[in-house]
């Protein structure tokens, strides 16, 4: 009987999990239906990159995997072989699932730090999270727990100082429902804002001076130097630095540069500042409060950097008050015990070795006049003068008091004052002889005393004006209206006016017991006048007139009571004149009737040849002859007029008289 020999079929794999998860066990076999055994197994695997390996050589058509790894995904193959022949089966996948793994993040544009990352402030930044996982892992990002983006990589542009803390990455395998976590922390640095800042302050009892350099905020800090350099080093990371330096070793008007350097910035940036000494040297003055209650000790230095320290010293060397910075006022209660002593101001820079001082003396006023005896004409305006000699403070008020111990100032309109810092006047204007002699006092006060000076004022009455005697007082004519008054003074020494007053003289006799007014008809006559018209004055009236001589103010007595008299009665100018007004009417009249005459002769022929023609005419040589003619012609025509032609022809009887 022969054997007959069978050759293989072609295989094919059977898998006890087409997905297994790794970790877990796993059997596979190789199936052959047909072959005459013995038969002989090799198993190959093809990774996912292409690398083929053969894994095992049994001849038992099955594998046993008792912890599958990741690794064993890949195709799988194996190969059947007898005394026959040799067959292949086909590829069967062997897909493991596994993770996902702890997440790997990579960071771009960034500096790695102590704590995590970093990176700068406007810059960008990527965070690229990877974790081995099958299936594939999904991806979330989250920043301190809150979520924020889906992806595998997070990209911030222009990142913020707002954006540092923490980042998480979340890997999940969803088909397993699998995850794992990283976190890293990203730090943000951003430069401080603006620039640094300077300054200097005194130090060690203003002898040094303190450097002082801030620029506060940012991360990290700021890297600071001053220039030029104080201790001849940088100091690194910290928002302020202060440096000493020699007060008095150090020029005036010395210039210090603080720099300040920062990671996140290309340039430095600066800040300069600058060490001077006050200008000029300490100024010292005293002042008081209203009504003297408090006095003032004012010291100051100003300028200059850092500012001077100023502390007041009295005589006896004790420090009173505090120590300030460029002014110091001391306020002390008024009191004479001050008055002479000295108080000094002290004051210190850090640039000078030895302190400056200003030095006040308190003096009580004391009050000077140049004359303690003044005398004035009554209705004069006066002054008085009073002088401040020493006095500091300087007095708040100068006070005058009259001659009755009043305050001059309740009567402003009777006295007027003028005042300086050294000076006072008092002026009484219209002084009179009774009520303003007598004794003025001038009064000063300041915080440390008071003095007043007594002043005598002698007001005179001007020389009594001399007498006057009227030498004339005539109306001017019969009509009683205007009256010429002349009159003498005995002498012309203190006189320096005149007035005149009439009195109108009572018409009835029942009322002569009443004393009649006088009235002023003018007054303010100038000395040298010596007579006067008086117009206006009643026809019907009675007056009486007398004349006063007046010196300044000084009235005389009145002249002696006079009324006028009617002028001298003169007939010659009124017959003159009467003619005179006669034989200018004649000639007029005389003149018109000849014109007349002529016009109207063919009306009036016989008028017209009687007067123009020459048989007719006669001679007339006498007023007679005249008026016989003239009588004649009226009979015959009452329009003519002979008398005036009568008149004009011969005039010589009126020039004969």
């Amino acid at each position: 009987m022969w054997n007959v020999t069978v050759p293989v079929s072609k295989p094919y794999i059977l898998l006890s999990d087409s997905a297994p998860i790794e970790g877990m066990s796993l059997w596979m076999r190789c199936v052959v239906e047909k072959g005459t055994g013995p038969v002989n197994y090799t198993w190959e695997q093809e990774s996912q990159s292409g690398l083929l390996t053969t894994t095992a050589k049994w001849n038992s058509s099955l594998v046993n995997v008792t912890l599958l790894t990741r690794n064993h995904s890949g195709w799988y193959r194996c190969l059947a072989r007898n005394a026959v022949n040799q067959q292949r089966s086909d590829r069967t996948w062997l897909d493991v699932l596994y993770g996902p793994d702890l997440p790997q993040i990579d960071v771009t544009a960034y500096s790695v730090t102590a704590q995590g990352f970093s990176a700068l402030e406007k810059g960008s930044v990527s965070l690229i999270c990877q974790a081995s996982s099958n299936p594939p892992s999904q991806y979330t990002w989250f920043y301190n727990n809150t979520e924020i983006y889906t992806g595998s990589q997070l990209t911030i542009f222009k990142v913020q100082r707002g954006n540092t803390g923490y980042y998480a990455c979340l890997a999940q395998n969803t088909h397993l429902n699998t995850r794992s976590k990283k976190t890293l922390m990203l730090t943000v640095y951003y430069p401080p804002d603006g620039a640094p800042s300077c300054s200097i302050f005194p130090a060690n009892n203003y002898t040094d001076l303190a450097l002082f350099c801030s620029w506060e905020g940012g991360y990290p800090a700021a890297t600071l130097k001053w220039s030029p350099y104080v201790n001849g080093e940088n100091l690194h990371g910290i928002s302020n630095v202060t440096q000493i330096q020699s007060g008095p070793d150090t020029a005036n008007n010395s210039v210090f540069t603080c720099y300040g350097s920062h990671v996140a910035l290309l340039t430095t940036q600066s800040c300069s500042t600058r060490a001077w000494l006050p200008y000029g040297e300490p100024q010292c003055s005293a002042y008081v409060t209203h009504n003297n209650e408090y006095l003032m000790l004012s010291c100051s230095w100003e300028g200059g950097f850092p500012l001077a320290l100023l502390w007041w010293v009295s005589s006896s060397g004790d420090m009173q008050g505090t120590s300030e910075e460029t002014a110091n006022i001391l306020v002390l209660r008024s009191s004479a015990n001050y008055s002479g002593k000295a108080f000094a101001c002290h004051a210190k820079h850090p640039l000078i070795k030895e302190s400056k001082k200003c030095v006040l003396k308190l003096e009580a006023p004391v009050l000077m006049t140049q004359r303690s005896v003044v005398s004035v004409y009554e209705g004069n305006d006066v002054q008085l003068t009073c002088i401040l000699s020493k006095n500091y403070p300087a007095v708040t008020e100068v006070t005058w008091y009259n001659n009755v111990k009043q305050n001059v100032g309740d009567t402003p309109k009777k006295y007027v004052l003028q005042k300086a810092a050294a000076w006072s006047n008092l002026t009484v204007r219209e002084t009179d002889s009774v009520e303003d002699s007598g004794q003025y006092w001038c009064s000063a006060t300041n915080a440390v005393g008071g003095a007043k000076i007594p002043i005598l004022l002698v007001v005179m009455r001007y020389p009594m004006p001399p007498n006057v005697t009227i030498t004339k007082l005539t109306y001017s004519s019969r009509q009683r209206t205007d009256v010429t008054l002349e009159w003498l003074p005995q002498t012309d020494d203190a006189l320096t006016g005149f007035f005149i007053e009439r009195q109108r003289l009572p018409g009835a006799a029942g009322k002569r017991d009443i004393a009649p007014l006088w009235q002023k008809v003018v007054e303010s006559l100038e000395p040298s006048t010596r007579s006067y018209i008086i117009s206006n004055l009643e026809p019907t009236g009675k007056y009486a007139f007398r004349v006063t001589a007046v010196n300044r103010r000084t009235i005389g007595h009145p002249s002696q009571i006079k009324s006028p008299a009617l002028p001298p009665f003169s007939a010659y100018p009124a017959v003159i004149g009467a003619a005179i007004g006669g034989m200018l009417v004649a000639t007029v009249a005389t003149v018109l009737i000849f014109i007349y005459v002529v016009r109207n002769r063919n009306n009036i022929p016989r008028l017209h040849d009687m007067i123009f023609n020459s048989q007719s005419r006669e001679n007339i040589r006498f007023p007679e002859d005249e008026i016989i003619g003239g009588a004649e012609a009226e009979g015959e025509d009452s329009t003519s007029q002979p008398r005036p032609s009568a008149m004009a022809t011969d005039p010589s009887p009126c020039s004969q008289d």
